[in-house]
């Protein structure tokens, strides 16, 4: 394992104008990210939790350059890619994917299976035959515990749970090595929020993967991840390992997270 993080994430800031009247001009300013700063080593789960508007969704997708960053910088394998043009993130965009947190928007309704996931392996993979594009198509589906055969079904035609390894799928097409994972399992029922989970840790074992998993469920963070980091109104106010952070939580919000997770009498 290389002693260089995979990602490294300094003094990162997101910040939206809030625009007003009919020139548009900027009133306000929402600090959705406000100086954050952290690492996730190679092959590690870093979770990501909050309440909903923290920031972590905001984060995960200015790691991916989805959305710009106002300042600060993002580190990917030893290059700053903060300012990255389009063409430069390109070939990087195979070695970092996202699960989206919706299964039931996040599909094409209008496409098949192997449109929905064979598009990717078409835009980084252009040699491979159509042939060859089914064939791998059918390797990930297997992988994520779907048949092969279900390639050429429709979105609706499958659960929230399968529609959301149909997602995973997608996101392993190019062979990636970083993973926002963006509450994957928040919209899915408990009994198949543990399968998912599962299945995300065997694939993490058997390829190597680095995940950020943002999610503000608390148990299923404690349960995947290697190092906790919490975060509210676009910072971290703490960070550390599950069993620090929840055995031993220093700041207030932390312990009020903790203390609003319901539990049986």
């Amino acid at each position: 394992m290389s002693a260089l993080p995979l990602l490294q994430v300094r003094d990162l800031c997101v910040h939206f104008p809030v625009r007003s009247g009919l020139l548009g001009r900027s009133v306000d300013t929402i600090r959705a990210v406000d100086g954050i700063s952290f690492d996730i080593p190679r092959g590690t789960t870093v979770g990501l939790v909050g309440e909903s508007g923290s920031g972590k969704t905001t984060t995960g997708r200015a790691i991916l350059k989805l959305v710009p960053a106002t300042s600060g910088s993002i580190t990917f394998e030893g290059r700053d890619i903060t300012t990255a043009t389009p063409s430069a993130m390109r070939p990087l965009r195979r070695r970092m994917q996202i699960i989206f947190q919706d299964p039931f928007n996040s599909l094409n309704p209008r496409l098949p299976i192997f449109n929905i996931i064979g598009e990717a392996l078409e835009i980084h993979f252009p040699e491979l035959a159509k042939k060859d594009r089914r064939h791998r198509v059918a390797e990930l589906l297997s992988k994520v515990g779907l048949k092969p055969e279900h390639m050429d079904r429709y979105p609706h035609e499958f659960s929230g749970g399968q529609r959301q390894r149909i997602g995973i799928a997608r996101a392993l097409a190019v062979q990636p090595e970083f993973i926002v994972c963006d509450e994957p399992v928040s919209a899915l029922d408990v009994s198949v929020q543990a399968q998912i989970v599962n299945l995300l840790q065997d694939l993490q074992e058997e390829f190597g993967l680095t995940y950020l998993f943002i999610a503000h469920d608390l148990a299923v963070v404690e349960h995947i991840s290697d190092h906790v980091l919490v975060m509210h109104s676009g910072t971290i106010v703490e960070a550390g390992t599950p069993e620090k952070i929840y055995g031993q939580p220093e700041h207030e919000y932390t312990r009020n997270l903790l203390a609003s997770v319901p539990t049986l009498a």
